[in-house]
């Protein structure tokens, strides 16, 4: 089941491939409005036109995001996948999700190359998000408008070459020099590039 899935993906991933080669570079800027297609797009799964954070409209988006850099594997629901996995490898945010004080529209989960939950979050509204986050002094991977909380070790180093940044609103929190360190949406919190355990 999950060759066919994955040749599935690789399939689909071929096929967006074929399509974003179409056309000149100069025909693509006009098409954007001047910005670079992936960050034009609803389903945007790059940086936006600001090089900042990434940007993800939809699970599949942000599913294919995290693929750049770890394995996220048979993309489920978060109902779905907690349904099948009751005690066993749970994944973050079952209860949150259904909790309108988070801001998250949607959670799916996939799974790392050693089977562990990958928590994939929509997020609506990111200052909710981290007020939320700092209330409950949790600790999470973002982009612009999404949440990834891996649990692997593996996973979470591999996502350090991504464009996420690690949020987290421990006042003790320090970073090594030549990581960024900088303010989030809510004080207190912030973000830097380097993954405190």
């Amino acid at each position: 089941m999950r060759i066919k899935q994955a040749l599935a993906i690789g399939a689909t991933l071929v096929a967006l491939t074929a399509v974003a080669g179409c056309g000149s570079d100069d025909d693509k800027a006009k098409d954007s409005g001047g910005k670079s297609p992936a960050a034009s797009s609803s389903g945007s799964t790059g940086q936006d036109a600001g090089g900042g954070l990434p940007k993800a409209a939809d699970l599949a988006s942000i599913a294919y995001y995290v693929n750049k850099y770890t394995s996220c594997l048979d993309l489920k629901t978060g109902a779905d996948y907690d349904a099948n996995h009751d005690g066993d490898k749970t994944a973050w945010g079952a209860d949150e999700a259904a909790d309108p004080s988070w801001g998250i529209k949607e959670r799916g989960v996939c799974s790392d190359g050693a089977g562990d939950p990958v928590a994939l979050l929509s997020v609506a509204d990111m200052k909710k998000f981290q007020t939320a986050a700092k209330a409950k002094n949790e600790k999470f991977l973002v982009g612009q408008d999404f949440a990834v909380i891996p649990v692997g070790s593996q996973a979470i180093q591999e996502l350090q070459k991504s464009e996420l940044l690690f949020l987290t609103c421990d006042p003790d929190f320090s970073a090594p020099s030549g990581f960024q360190k900088s303010p989030g949406l809510v004080d207190g919190c912030v973000l830097s590039n380097y993954f405190s355990s």
